[in-house]
């Protein structure tokens, strides 16, 4: 029986997320689709790609093989469908300022394409706060940045959103609020809270928290992603974070569950910002018509 991309992309979902239901909701289709098509994969591949248990799905062995190799067909996939950009003899330097988020968990793979399309684009890359970035922009020293448009209020840069990243609940596997038909910021309230601090985070969530009656118990403050992984993993808090920086394990291997939050929660909004008022270079047009492809975007600047 032939593999299918369907197949690859409903299984890489609930491994990603951890659950059918999670996957289902996050791809819009039906549980029972899901549970077919890993279903037919094990019987192709000849092993069991999933443990079931009653809080979800978890890899096997072969499972977490086969989830590198799915990466790595959709990668290609990607790359062969949606990456006709413009001209790839465009030559010369760019210099692009991001954000630690940014560069932390999304910019390296856009990177690494960009650079195999344009061979003669040198992309010289900086790693900034949101700050010395609108600083730097609007002094001529980077051409242009990719970071949280969200935070940008100058009304001297230009913004174009290429991805809004959902941000949910962190909690840890087994967790009681699991359980529940829905979760919002008064049972949140009521457990203990790791607060990030890094790229504006706090600041982010503090918004949306004084915008309610309640108030997160906090616990910690850390500007490291990784502290609020393995401390929420390890059963010591919880935390709203996006979906762009969640992984589904922690460094120690164990699991990290999400869950919808009913209340309003903004999304955490990734695109590109550069001076207004100039003449694009040929290289900036490059740059950000790979991401306008990639994202199947129309011209968007604000």
């Amino acid at each position: 029986m032939a593999i299918s991309l369907r197949q690859l992309r409903y299984f890489v979902a609930t491994a990603e997320l951890g659950q059918i239901s999670q996957a289902a909701i996050d791809l819009s289709i039906s549980q029972s689709a899901i549970t077919t098509a890993i279903k037919e994969l094990e019987q192709t591949v000849g092993a069991g790609l999933f443990i079931r248990t009653p809080h979800g799905m978890d890899l096997t062995a072969a499972g977490r093989q086969f989830l590198s190799h799915a990466y790595e067909i959709l990668k290609k996939v990607d790359e062969a469908t949606h990456l006709n950009v413009v001209n790839n003899e465009v030559e010369g330097v760019l210099t692009v300022a991001a954000t630690y988020t940014v560069i932390g968990y999304f910019l390296p793979l856009h990177i690494e394409r960009l650079r195999r399309l344009f061979p003669k684009l040198e992309i010289q890359l900086f790693e900034l706060t949101r700050e010395s970035i609108e600083e730097g922009l609007l002094a001529n020293r980077y051409d242009m940045s990719v970071l949280l448009t969200s935070n940008i209020l100058n009304p001297s840069l230009v913004t174009e959103k290429v991805l809004s990243s959902t941000r949910r609940l962190w909690v840890p596997a087994q967790h009681h609020l699991l359980q529940a038909e829905s979760v919002g910021l008064a049972e949140i309230a009521e457990e203990p809270y790791i607060m990030l601090t890094v790229d504006e985070a706090a600041h982010s969530s503090l918004k949306y928290w004084s915008a309610s009656s309640y108030q997160p118990q906090v616990i910690l403050r850390t500007s490291s992603v990784e502290a609020v992984r393995s401390l929420v993993a390890n059963g010591q808090g919880v935390a709203i974070l996006s979906d762009m920086v969640h992984r589904p394990w922690s460094l120690e291997g164990r699991r990290i569950e999400t869950i919808n939050v009913r209340d309003t929660i903004p999304a955490m909004d990734v695109g590109l910002a550069w001076r207004k008022n100039i003449d694009l270079s040929p290289q900036m047009l490059a740059f950000r018509a790979y991401f306008q492809q990639a994202f199947h975007l129309p011209g968007n600047a604000r």
